[in-house]
């Protein structure tokens, strides 16, 4: 039985690999922004309520709180959208859209560093809205920009970990209906998160010590970054 660690485990495509990783007979540690009440009768899962992970306290209470306990598996799901008009920017809530898509997974992943055993594995989960190759419309400037961080980071992590036999990947859910895209036009058509949840540990069980660092969506594509 591995440990597996969702980060942004309440609701949506989080939920849902939380989820994919019990069906499999894992142990989960959900990370949850809110009381993650969902999984408190769940034997399998060990819930840390109360962590946003743009807070460096509560970061260091989830990090107390799973202890010693060592980690395979890391996915870190957790983040926010936006959509700006062209000079209609406030900045203050660019910054914050950056500080939790950003560097809310390098607060998390920096502070277990010491518990990912020799051979565990780090997803990532950003979106293609991040690469600069595949920019064809322009618009959503902080969502697209602090993505773009977010992938630099899986790189720089990549090369970080690979000493000890880590392995990091990039990963992009494609366009899922959850609360986040709720609204959206042909919402009830788009991906839904269970099957957005099964295509990244897809993609995840196919991460090895020869694996590159990779963008990947959900059904294997390889995203240019």
């Amino acid at each position: 039985m591995k440990h597996v660690v969702i980060v942004g485990a309440d609701r949506g495509i989080a939920a849902s690999l939380v989820q994919e990783y019990l069906a499999r007979g894992e142990r989960v540690t959900a990370v949850c922004r809110d009381a993650g009440e969902a999984w408190q009768d769940e034997s399998n899962v060990r819930v840390v309520p109360s962590t946003d992970v743009t807070d460096d306290s509560a970061v260091a209470r989830m990090t107390d709180e799973i202890g010693d306990d060592p980690i395979d598996l890391l996915i870190h799901v957790a983040g926010v959208g936006s959509r700006e008009r062209w000079q209609e920017f406030d900045f203050e809530t660019m910054l914050a859209h950056y500080n939790l898509n950003a560097l809310g997974p390098l607060r998390v992943i920096s502070a277990l560093s010491d518990q990912f055993v020799e051979g565990a594995k780090i997803g990532i989960v950003t979106s293609r809205m991040g690469s600069i190759g595949d920019n064809g419309t322009g618009g959503m400037y902080s969502y697209r920009m602090s993505k773009a961080a977010a992938n630099m980071l899986g790189v720089n992590l990549y090369h970080e970990f690979r000493p000890r036999g880590i392995h990091v990947m990039l990963l992009h859910p494609g366009t899922v209906a959850t609360q986040m895209t709720r609204g959206a036009r042909n919402w009830d058509a788009m991906t839904k998160p269970a099957e957005a949840a099964a295509g990244l540990a897809r993609q995840m069980d196919g991460l090895g010590p020869d694996s590159p660092p990779r963008f990947r969506h959900q059904d294997g594509t390889s995203l240019p970054w």
